[in-house]
């Protein structure tokens, strides 16, 4: 099978992308895919590094309002449909893969063009401009979410996959359990809140955090807390200037980065966290209950939209970015950690967003396109 993706900016658009691509070889060893996107997202570092070719243009997102800058993006974005006709004219796919985000556009309009079946892939809960604007002209549009299919009706198929994952459900054995707690300076007497804002950290959550370690409230819970490689050294400087020891808090461990997340996700009780498609999909696998603190947006709310489903089915709280303070954070941390029955209880209605087998769906759909 020869496969081109089309992934870019973020993980929670490649990421999905490689773990197609990974199931493609696993079930086609001889299979042949690259990768198109941008010089400028995280493409450039996670494509190649997962043993994929990575053909770049340029491509960008389209904003609602009317701005010289914005103009000239969209110019650069038309120029690129022609690249990507190239590297499609060069490498001759048997099918083209979209995983969402603005990259889709020209790939899909030159897949379009040499009359190349397509195929959509969409995690958010509602479906993004560029799954939309593409939606009636793919074979098949692969969704994570039933909520997704509602707004897709224009599509010729919607099929629910869900999202592609390296994470699975793990249990801890109590010996590994005490030496993460050992590693970690933790207790074995105080629930876990794991909190983390993305690769790169979440700064509302990490200043709400910081006031909560401030006002010493961290008495009822404990806190594995991962700011981002980018924020670690500010937050520590921070920490200093009230007098808080970075390394030595009561009831908290900072790290810049979670290496290990399977471990975590096992031994923590709680989540605190933004509400990307990826999370939301690890969080239902593991079954953890969750504060989700929606990144905001000035176009589609998706991570809204995401923590919404979640809200409504019970397995998780929503507080908005704007809404976010160390008062109503440290209320709502009391509130649930109180009750391991409900966290329990939450955990549960957030397995039910899970869907099995899902690289094996999403790889029946890919063979069924290209036997057409």
């Amino acid at each position: 099978m020869r496969v081109i993706i089309s992934a870019a900016g973020t993980g929670g658009h490649i990421n999905p992308g490689i773990a197609i691509a990974n199931k493609i070889k696993k079930e086609e060893p001889d299979s042949e895919i690259i990768f198109i996107g941008t010089s400028r997202g995280l493409e450039t570092d996670l494509v190649p590094r997962a043993g994929y070719e990575l053909k770049t243009l340029e491509a960008y997102g389209l904003k609602k309002e009317v701005s010289f800058k914005n103009l000239k993006n969209i110019i650069k974005t038309a120029i690129s449909t022609r690249v990507a006709k190239k590297y499609i004219k060069e490498f001759n796919p048997d099918v083209v893969i979209g995983t969402g985000g603005y990259i889709c556009g020209p790939v899909f309009a030159a897949a379009t063009a040499y009359k190349i079946p397509a195929i959509l892939h969409e995690s958010n809960a509602y479906p993004g401009r560029a799954v939309k604007m593409f939606a009636k002209k793919a074979t098949k549009v692969l969704v994570a979410f039933d909520a997704a299919k509602e707004r897709l009706s224009m599509a010729k198929q919607v099929v629910v996959t869900g999202t592609p994952t390296k994470v699975t459900k793990l249990e801890l054995d109590s010996k590994r359990k005490q030496e993460l707690l050992n590693d970690l300076g933790l207790k074995d007497n105080l629930p876990i809140v794991l909190v983390f804002g993305g690769s790169q950290g979440a700064k509302a959550i990490n200043e709400s955090i910081i006031g909560m370690l401030k006002d010493n409230k961290l008495k009822n819970y404990q806190l594995v807390w991962a700011t981002g490689p980018k924020q670690y050294e500010i937050i520590k400087e921070e920490l200093n200037r009230n007098n808080l020891n970075i390394d030595n808090l009561q009831n908290c461990k900072v790290l810049p980065y979670i290496y290990n997340m399977e471990e975590m996700y096992a031994l923590s009780d709680l989540v605190i966290a933004r509400s990307g498609a990826m999370t939301i999909t690890e969080l239902a696998i593991t079954c953890k209950p969750a504060i989700f603190i929606p990144l905001p947006s000035v176009g589609a709310n998706r991570q809204e939209d995401n923590a919404r489903v979640a809200e409504k089915l019970g397995g998780a709280k929503v507080i908005l970015n704007s809404e976010l303070n160390s008062e109503n954070l440290s209320e709502m941390l009391n509130e649930l950690t109180a009750n391991a029955d409900k966290l329990k209880i939450m955990g549960q209605k957030m397995n039910t967003l899970e869907i099995k087998n899902v690289e094996e769906k999403i790889y029946k759909e890919i063979c069924d396109v290209v036997k057409r």
